[in-house]
């Protein structure tokens, strides 16, 4: 970390989505309660010196943020992400292996910039996943909850800051971005429109609702992980 700032700012915003997740697990809390708690969170990276400054983006350009759209930019992905997970946490085993998959791609990432401490948490944290995914295949022994998703959205969302490189991690975690996508449209449809824009959402329940049994949709999750994380990791070695 580069200033003292960061890592109190890490803990803060960790601390936040932890108790949001904690609170809903033990007692369900309302939608904009949840929200409220993430957007608190990510103000607080921003705050902190953790967030969105300079926009790379392949083959146009490199944008320089102003303070007012870097604060904004860095919680509306703190707040995508961590409802991502939390989302897509819905089938046994989904939610871990893609989750996985995408630590996988960053760990590589990680190792090609140099950055020693991130990438050894990364390869801490892959280890826990894949310990927990062994209990969380069909059928789950052992479930994620709230607590853990929501935390493990915002721990990846704080990598894709520190590393500077959101376009590439939105695309090695573009299985979580479809899923948070088709929610956010289904949830503008219902309110602003009075009806549904899309027949199902998140994305894997409308696959269920066709007739894809849960190991179908689980492996093929999986699949479309690892063509996002290679395609993700291409774009971010340009």
């Amino acid at each position: 970390f580069e200033t003292a700032s960061e890592p109190l700012g890490i803990l803060v915003a960790a601390s936040l989505i932890w108790a949001v997740g904690f609170y809903d697990d033990v007692r369900d809390i309302s939608a904009p309660a949840k929200i409220a708690g993430i957007v608190l969170a990510g103000s607080v990276l921003s705050f902190a010196g953790v967030g969105l400054f300079i926009l790379r983006i392949p083959w146009l350009d490199v944008f320089v943020l102003s303070s007012d759209w870097s604060a904004l930019l860095t919680v509306v992905w703190v707040l995508v992400l961590t409802n991502a997970i939390n989302l897509i946490d819905g089938l046994d085993g989904l939610a871990g292996g893609v989750l996985m998959i995408t630590l996988f791609a960053l760990l590589i990432l990680g190792s090609t910039i140099l950055d020693m401490p991130t990438t050894l948490f990364i390869a801490l944290w892959l280890g826990g996943i894949m310990a927990f995914l062994y209990f969380n295949t069909y059928p789950a022994r052992i479930f994620m909850g709230d607590v853990g998703a929501l935390s493990f959205g915002a721990t990846l969302a704080v990598i894709g800051l520190l590393y500077g490189k959101i376009i590439a991690v939105a695309i090695i975690g573009g299985v979580f971005i479809l899923e948070f996508a088709t929610s956010a449209i289904q949830m503008f449809g219902k309110r602003y429109l009075g009806r549904r824009l899309l027949p199902l959402s998140p994305f894997h329940l409308f696959l269920q609702s066709v007739g894809w049994e849960e190991p179908k949709v689980v492996t093929r999750a999986w699949l479309a992980g690892i063509v996002l994380a290679i395609f993700g990791l291409w774009l971010a070695f340009l």
